[in-house]
C-alpha cells in the first residue's frame, strides 16, 4: 500500500511540474518573442555557387540573373492545374495523370555507343594482337559485348516508370508536408543541360531518404531517368527484373573492379561505359524498412539543395594554372614545433586525404591531382549548400557558449541571435517559426542529452548532461563550425599570440592592453591553418593560405573584436600625402605599366591591432575559441598519448588506442566532447602526415611507428604545448 501511495504522488509531482513546464512555455517568461525567419529582410542567403576562379565562365553564364526572386516550390504538391485536363475526376485521378504526362527520355545506351568508346576499344586491340584472353577476335568480343550488356541492363518500361513515379508520389505525400526545391537552383540546372553535355550529379548523402528523393526529383523536373548499379546478389531475381525496367544496372558476376586482377576486363570495360553514379537507388529498401513505423502525425518538411552547375571542360583548363609550390606538413611545420626555426615558409601545405581507390589509381599523377582538387571543390560547395538545423544551434550553444548551464529564458534570445549571425555568414537555416515552439521542439528532440531543472524563480535551467550526452551535442555543433570557422581561428590565433604576454586566466582589460602585429597574427593565423587538417578547413585548392589569413583578419575586425591601433609616433597609415615619390615613379616613361603605382610609395611601418573593450567581446571571443576547443584538444592528448602507446601498430589499430585513451581522458577531466573515433583519427593522421608517426612495411600490411625524432620525451612536450597554445579553456 505504502508503495502504491508513492508511486502515485510521485506521479502526481511529474505532471505537476509537467504542468508548471507547460505554462512557463505558454508564458514566454514575459518576453516579446517574435517568429524566426531563414531569411533577413527579403531574401534568403543563396548558397552553393561554384568557383569564381576555377569557372569564372560557369560563375557568370549559369547563374540565374532573377535567382533570388523566384522562391520555392513544393514538388509533390500536383494538383489539377498541374495537368492538361479539369473537373471533379481529374482532381480525383490528378497523381496518375501527372505521372502520365512525365517524359521519359529515350534509352541511349545501344551497344554500337557502348563498343565505340575507348575503354572497349582499348580491350578488342589488345585481345586481337595477342594480348589477354588469346585467340579471341574482335568479331567475337563484341557478341561478349552483347552479352554482357545484355545481363546488365534491359530497355526500360515507360509504363513501370510512370506507375512507380505515382506511388512514390502517394508516398512522400504520406511521408512528408512539403519537399522544398529554389525554383532558381532548378532553372540553373535546366540551363546547364540546355547546352548539350551530358549532367554528372556529385550526390553527398545527408540521409536514407537521398536514395528516393533524389531520383524523383529529377523525374519530375524533367531532367530523366538515372542509370544506377546495383549489386545483383542483395536482390531476387523478380526484384531484379523488376528494377532493370525501371533503368537499373546489375554488375555481371564476372566484374571484379581491382586493378591487378585479369579476370573481367571486358566486363568492367563494359560497366564503366554504361554507369551512372553508384549506388544511388540502393538505399530505398533500408528507408522503406527504417519507415515502417512512421505515422502520418511525424510528418515533416524537407529541401533539397542543387548548387550552381559548373563546366568540367572549363575547370580543367583553369585548375592547372592554380597549382603553386607545396611543401609538405613535415617540412612546413616540423621545424617550427621543434623550436628550431621561426620562420614560416612562403608555400602551400600538400595535403590530400582523398581515398586512393582502383579508378584513381589508373590516372597520371597529374590527372590523379586534378581529381582530388575537384573533390574538395565539390566538398566545399556541398558543406556550403547544406542548412544548419536547429539542433546544431542549440547544441552549440549549450557546449561552447553555456557550458554548465543557462536560463530558458536567455536560451530563447540566444538561439534567435545565432541564428541570425548564421544567415549574416551566408549559410541557409533548416527551420522557422516562432521562437517558443522552435526551442521546445529542439529541446524535446535532444531530451536524452539535455535536463531541464526548476528553479524557485518560475524559471528552467537547462543543463547538458555529462557523458556521452556531451559527446552527441559535440558531434551536432560541427553541423555549425564552418559558418564561424574564419573567426574562430582567428580568436584561436590570437589566444596562441597572447599565451606568451599574459596569463591564460588574465583579465580581459589586461589582455586588450596588448598591442598585435598584423605580422605577427599572419604568423599565427598560418601555423593554425597548416595544424589543421584540410577537410575541416574546406580551403578551396585555387585559394592562397594568405588571402584566407586576410579574410580572416577581417572577420574578427567586422565581428568587432579586433580594432585598429596606431603606434605611437609612427605616421597615420592612412596619411599618403607625405609619402614621398621615388625617381622611378616620376620618370617613367608614358605606356610603362610594368610596376603598380603603390609599390613604389615608401613601405608605411605595419599595422597594429588591439582586442575591443565592448562588454559583448569577452563571451564571444570565448564562444568562438570554444569551437576548436574539441579538434585541438584531441590533438593534445594524441601528442600526450605518444609515451603511452604500444607502438608500432596499423593505423586502424592506432586509432583504436587513440579513441580509448580519449574515452579514458574524459572520464578524468569530464571533457567528453573530443572523444569521438573520427577526432581520433584526424589526429593519427595529421600527426603521420607531421612526420610525429612514420609508416613502414609489415607482415600484416602497414603499420605506424613514431619517428626518431619524436622518440624524445622532450620533442613530445614541445608538440603538445604547441598545440595547447591554440586552446582556451
Amino acid at each position: 500500500m505504502d508503495t502504491m501511495l508513492d508511486s502515485r504522488l510521485k506521479t502526481q509531482q511529474r505532471s505537476s511540474q509537467s504542468a508548471q513546464e507547460t505554462m512557463l512555455w505558454s508564458s514566454g517568461f514575459g518576453m516579446k518573442l517574435e517568429a524566426v525567419t531563414p531569411f533577413l529582410g527579403k531574401y534568403r542567403p543563396f548558397v552553393g555557387r561554384c568557383c569564381q576562379t576555377c569557372t569564372p565562365k560557369s560563375w557568370e553564364s549559369l547563374f540565374h540573373k532573377s535567382i533570388m526572386d523566384l522562391g520555392f516550390c513544393n514538388v509533390i504538391l500536383v494538383k489539377e492545374e498541374n495537368t492538361r485536363f479539369r473537373g471533379w475526376l481529374v482532381r480525383r485521378l490528378c497523381y496518375f495523370l501527372w505521372s502520365l504526362e512525365q517524359h521519359i527520355p529515350p534509352c541511349q545506351d545501344d551497344s554500337r555507343k557502348i563498343l565505340e568508346s575507348s575503354g572497349i576499344q582499348n580491350v578488342i586491340s589488345g585481345r586481337a594482337s595477342g594480348g589477354a584472353g588469346d585467340g579471341q577476335l574482335p568479331s567475337s568480343v563484341k557478341k561478349d559485348v552483347q552479352h554482357i550488356l545484355g545481363h546488365i541492363q534491359a530497355p526500360r518500361n515507360s509504363f513501370l516508370l510512370r506507375l512507380f513515379s505515382w506511388a512514390l508520389l502517394r508516398f512522400l505525400n504520406c511521408l512528408f508536408l512539403n519537399v522544398q526545391l529554389h525554383k532558381g537552383q532548378m532553372k540553373m540546372v535546366h540551363k546547364a543541360v540546355q547546352g548539350g553535355s551530358p549532367l554528372v550529379l556529385l550526390c553527398t548523402h545527408k540521409s536514407l531518404l537521398d536514395g528516393i528523393l533524389l531520383p524523383f526529383v529529377l523525374l519530375s523536373q524533367g531532367l530523366g531517368v538515372l542509370r544506377v548499379a546495383w549489386d545483383p546478389r542483395i536482390c531476387s531475381p523478380t526484384l531484379r527484373s523488376l528494377l532493370r525496367k525501371l533503368g537499373g544496372l546489375f554488375l555481371p558476376p564476372e566484374t571484379n573492379f581491382s586493378l591487378d586482377s585479369p579476370e573481367g576486363v571486358l566486363a568492367r570495360a563494359v560497366v564503366h561505359a554504361t554507369s551512372a553514379p553508384l549506388g544511388l537507388w540502393t538505399g530505398a529498401l533500408a528507408v522503406l524498412r527504417s519507415l515502417r513505423g512512421w505515422s502520418c502525425s511525424r510528418r515533416a518538411c524537407v529541401r533539397v539543395h542543387l548548387a550552381q552547375p559548373f563546366s568540367l571542360q572549363e575547370y580543367t583548363i583553369n585548375a592547372r594554372s592554380c597549382w603553386g609550390s607545396r611543401q609538405t606538413l613535415e617540412q612546413l611545420l616540423q621545424p617550427i614545433v621543434l623550436g628550431k626555426c621561426t620562420v614560416v615558409p612562403d608555400t602551400e601545405k600538400e595535403q590530400e586525404w582523398t581515398p586512393v581507390m582502383g579508378p584513381l589509381l589508373a590516372l597520371k599523377e597529374e590527372d590523379q591531382l586534378l581529381v582530388r582538387r575537384l573533390s574538395r571543390h565539390v566538398l566545399n560547395a556541398s558543406v556550403a549548400s547544406s542548412a544548419v538545423m536547429s539542433t546544431a544551434i542549440m547544441a552549440t550553444l549549450l557546449l561552447f557558449k553555456h557550458p554548465k548551464g543557462v536560463f530558458l529564458s536567455q536560451l530563447l534570445g540566444e538561439f534567435s541571435w545565432l541564428t541570425e549571425e548564421t544567415l549574416l555568414r551566408g549559410f541557409d537555416v533548416g527551420f522557422s517559426g516562432q521562437l517558443r515552439c522552435l526551442v521546445q521542439h529542439t529541446l524535446s528532440l535532444l531530451r536524452a542529452h539535455v535536463a531541464l531543472l526548476r528553479v524557485h524563480q518560475g524559471d528552467l535551467l537547462v543543463v547538458p548532461r555529462p557523458g556521452l550526452g556531451r559527446t552527441h551535442l559535440a558531434h551536432l555543433s560541427a553541423e555549425l563550425l564552418p559558418a564561424f570557422l574564419s573567426e574562430a581561428v582567428g580568436a584561436c590565433a590570437v589566444r596562441g599570440l597572447l599565451a606568451g604576454r599574459v596569463p591564460p586566466e588574465g583579465p580581459w582589460e589586461l589582455q586588450g592592453i596588448e598591442l598585435l602585429s598584423q605580422n605577427e597574427l599572419y604568423r599565427q593565423i598560418l601555423l593554425l591553418l597548416h595544424l589543421l587538417p584540410q577537410d575541416l578547413l574546406l580551403l578551396q585548392p585555387c585559394q592562397s593560405s594568405y588571402c584566407y589569413c586576410q579574410e580572416v583578419l577581417d572577420r574578427l575586425i567586422q565581428c568587432g573584436l579586433l580594432i585598429a591601433e596606431e603606434t605611437p609616433g609612427s605616421r597615420p597609415a592612412c596619411d599618403t600625402g607625405r609619402q614621398r615619390l621615388s625617381a622611378k615613379l616620376l620618370w617613367k616613361p608614358s605606356g610603362d605599366f610594368t610596376d603598380s603605382d603603390s609599390d613604389d610609395f615608401e613601405e608605411a611601418e605595419g599595422r597594429y591591432f588591439r582586442l575591443s573593450q565592448q562588454s559583448r567581446c569577452p563571451d564571444f571571443f570565448l564562444f568562438l575559441c570554444r569551437l576548436l576547443s574539441p579538434l585541438l584538444k584531441a590533438f593534445a592528448y594524441a601528442a600526450a598519448f605518444l609515451h603511452q602507446g604500444q607502438l608500432p601498430d596499423t593505423e586502424s589499430g592506432c586509432v583504436e588506442q587513440l579513441f580509448e585513451f580519449l574515452k579514458a581522458t574524459a572520464q578524468e577531466d569530464g571533457f567528453f566532447e573530443c572523444a569521438d573515433p573520427n577526432l581520433a583519427m584526424s589526429a593519427i593522421w595529421t600527426f603521420r602526415d607531421l612526420g610525429v608517426l612514420q609508416q613502414m612495411p609489415g607482415p600484416a600490411g602497414p603499420v605506424l611507428h613514431l619517428s626518431p625524432t619524436f622518440t624524445s620525451r622532450d620533442n613530445q612536450d614541445k608538440l603538445e604545448q604547441f598545440i595547447r597554445q591554440f586552446i582556451c579553456n
